[in-house]
C-alpha cells in the first residue's frame, strides 16, 4: 500500500497531525496497536491544555466536539515554594478567560480518532504493529507484523518516548533519568476548588493539584522513586490522607476516585528531530519534567508545525526531503529547548539533594516572592505559557 505519509503511533500527537492534514492532498496512514477506549469513570491521565493549543484543536475541528461537562477551565494558579515562597497567577489579571483547560487524555484521543476515521485521506490501520523499517533514497518501506507492507515518502515517529520507529531508524537520543516517578490519581474534595490549580515545591518533590469538573481534582506528584513506591503501596484511606496533608488540606479531606498509578520521569532530547524521510514528534522527539505541565502542549505544537510544513510543500517537491523537513525542525527547536532547560533547571533547583541546604532554600523562595511582585514580567511569563 502506497501513501505520502505514514504516522507510527495513534496517540494524541500522531492523531492531531493526521487530522490537521485533512485539507491537504496527502494520503496518510496511521499505524496503531490498540484502538482508544472510553475509561470507566474518570481517566487518571489528565492534561493541562494551553489556550494556544485549544485554538489549534478548534481549528482542526476537535475542541467544539468535546464534552464540556468533562472539561475544566483553570482560572487561577497558586505555586508555593518550600520555605515561604509563593507565586499567584490569575486569568483575570492576564486579561484572558482561562489559564488552561484540564482534559482527560482518553477524551481527546477518542475524539481525534473518530475525526481521523471520517477523513477521506486517512487510513487507520489498527490493530497493527511495525516490524521492519527500511528507509531508502526514493521511499521508506514499513513492514507490519502481519506481513502487510506500506511505502511512503515520509514516516513520522509519534510512538512515544520509547519509540520503536526512532530506534529502527538508528537515531540516538540523550536521556537523563531523574530517579523520580510521577504518581497520578483523581480525588473528590471536601471543599470547592474554585477553578484553581495548586503546585507545591516540596523537599520530597513537586505536588500539583489540577481542578476537574464538579468537586474533583487530579493529582500529579513528581517524587523520588523510593517515595513514589511507598505512596503506591499505601491503603486508599492512608494514601488520601498523605496527599491531603502534603497539600496543607487546601481542599479539606480527599476521597479516592481512581487508584494511583506511577510512571518513571526522565529528560530526553533527540539531537535531530528530522532525517531523510523521517520526522519525530511528541514524546518520540522530546520529554520534559511534568512540573511545567507542557508535555502534551509541545506534542500538539509539533503536530501543528509539521502539518503546516507538509501542507505547504509544492507538488513537485518531495515531502520527505531533508531540506524541506528542516523547516519544521527549525520552527520547533527554540520552544522545546527553552522549556526543557527551564523545567530541568527548576527540577535541579528544588529537587537535587544539594538543593536542600538552607541558604539556597531561602534564596529561591525569596526569588519567588520577588517575581510575584513584578506584574509585567509575571504576566509575560503567563502569556508565554498560554501560547
Amino acid at each position: 500500500m502506497k501513501y505520502d505519509l505514514i504516522i507510527v503511533g495513534g496517540g494524541l500527537a500522531g492523531l492531531a497531525l493526521a487530522v490537521a492534514l485533512r485539507r491537504s492532498r496527502l494520503k496518510v496512514a496511521v499505524v496503531e496497536a490498540r484502538m482508544p477506549v472510553e475509561p470507566v469513570g474518570w481517566d487518571a491521565r489528565i492534561y493541562a491544555v494551553s489556550p494556544g493549543n485549544v485554538r489549534f484543536l478548534d481549528a482542526i475541528g476537535i475542541w467544539r466536539h468535546l464534552d464540556r461537562a468533562r472539561c475544566q477551565p483553570v482560572r487561577k494558579m497558586s505555586v508555593f515554594g518550600d520555605r515561604g515562597g509563593r507565586l499567584d497567577f490569575s486569568a483575570y489579571d492576564c486579561g484572558v478567560g482561562e489559564l488552561a483547560w484540564i482534559v482527560e487524555s482518553a477524551l481527546l484521543q477518542r475524539e481525534l480518532w473518530e475525526t481521523a476515521r471520517r477523513q477521506g485521506n486517512v487510513d487507520l490501520l489498527c490493530p497493527a504493529e511495525p516490524a521492519l523499517l527500511d528507509i531508502g533514497a526514493g521511499e521508506a518501506v514499513l513492514e507490519l507484523a502481519d506481513r502487510r507492507s506500506l511505502s511512503a515518502r515520509l514516516v513520522v515517529a509519534a510512538d512515544g518516548a520509547d519509540s520503536w520507529t526512532r530506534a529502527a531508524a538508528g537515531i540516538d537520543v540523550d536521556s537523563l533519568p531523574y530517579d523520580q516517578m510521577g504518581v497520578v490519581a483523581n480525588f473528590r474534595t471536601g471543599q470547592p476548588h474554585r477553578a484553581t490549580a495548586w503546585q507545591w515545591f516540596r523537599a520530597d518533590g513537586v505536588l500539583a493539584w489540577l481542578p476537574l469538573p464538579g468537586d474533583l481534582v487530579s493529582m500529579v506528584w513528581s517524587t523520588p522513586t523510593a517515595h513514589a513506591q511507598e505512596l503506591l503501596a499505601l491503603a486508599p484511606a492512608e494514601f488520601c490522607e498523605r496527599v491531603a496533608a502534603a497539600g496543607n488540606y487546601q481542599l479539606g479531606g480527599l476521597e479516592p476516585v481512581t487508584p494511583p498509578a506511577g510512571f518513571p520521569l526522565r529528560l530526553m532530547r533527540a539531537p535531530n528531530t528530522v532525517a531523510p524521510r523521517l520526522a519525530l514528534i511528541g514524546d518520540a522527539a522530546h520529554t520534559i519534567h511534568p512540573l511545567s505541565g507542557h508535555g502534551i502542549n509541545l506534542g500538539f505544537q509539533d503536530a501543528r508545525s509539521l502539518a503546516e510544513v507538509l501542507a505547504a510543500c509544492p507538488q513537485h517537491v518531495d515531502c520527505g526531503d531533508l531540506q524541506w523537513l528542516r523547516r519544521h525542525e527549525r520552527a520547533r527547536r527554540e520552544e522545546v529547548v527553552a522549556l526543557q532547560s527551564v523545567t530541568h533547571g527548576l527540577q535541579r533547583l528544588f529537587g537535587a539533594p544539594q538543593a536542600q541546604n538552607a541558604p539556597l532554600r531561602a534564596l529561591r523562595n525569596f526569588g519567588m516572592n520577588l517575581f510575584d511582585r513584578l506584574p509585567v514580567i509575571k504576566d509575560a511569563l503567563a502569556r508565554y505559557a498560554m501560547g
